[in-house]
């Protein structure tokens, strides 16, 4: 894969992330045998006034990302590492390996703001040298759930959309979707493990004051 697409592909791979949505199904209520083929009262709806406003997305809501994570990406094996949240910024980094070559480094923070969290992700060689020419790919939090949270870009599809799908505490599908100006759009899926932190091995002087 050209350096060129394999950055387009990996502009989503952080994380920031991904858990399958289940899709939700409409129940419709059964009408008495009497009454059937009579149009059904419309249930009533709630003032749109008595909705309370959804609370705002704050970094706590990403908290559950900080650690090692690992997952397959065909013959490339991919790392990340996410920092806990601090002063309004998260930082993570993502390493992929083919072959025991890394092929790139990718950098990527969650900052939060007073219009809600963005995503900034920058890619690297193994020498530091930035893919971009200009900033960092910027992707604003459109959805977050328990399950689901979906970072889009507002200005093209490169990615168009970094999705995290969070399948239970200790994994998570990364999808990233990318959809080019000309040609088909691309899709990616990574699902990334939590990695245990081995325990401490008692060094040689500790274990001799015991």
């Amino acid at each position: 894969m050209k350096l060129a697409a394999l950055g387009r592909v990996l502009c989503a791979l952080c994380a920031t992330t991904l858990l399958s949505a289940a899709h939700s199904v409409s129940a419709f209520a059964q009408q008495p045998a009497g009454v059937r083929g009579q149009a059904a009262t419309p249930p009533a709806t709630a003032s749109t006034s008595d909705t309370p406003p959804a609370p705002k997305a704050t970094l706590a809501d990403f908290a559950w990302l900080e650690g090692s994570w690992r997952g397959d990406w065909g013959p490339r094996i991919a790392e990340q590492a996410w920092s806990a949240p601090k002063a309004g910024v998260m930082t993570g980094i993502f390493r992929l390996v083919e072959n025991d070559k890394t092929l790139v480094i990718e950098l990527f923070t969650l900052v939060e703001n007073p219009n809600g969290i963005d995503l900034y992700i920058r890619h690297f060689t193994p020498e530091l040298v930035p893919w971009e020419k200009s900033t960092a790919t910027l992707l604003k939090l459109s959805t977050l759930d328990a399950k689901k949270i979906d970072f889009e870009n507002p200005v093209d599809g490169l990615p168009k959309h970094a999705i995290l799908l969070r399948l239970d505490p200790d994994t998570y599908t990364s999808r990233s979707e990318i959809v080019p100006d000309n040609g088909d759009p691309q899709v990616t899926e990574i699902t990334y493990h939590r990695q245990k932190t081995p325990p401490e091995k008692p060094n040689a002087g500790s274990a001799a004051r015991r």
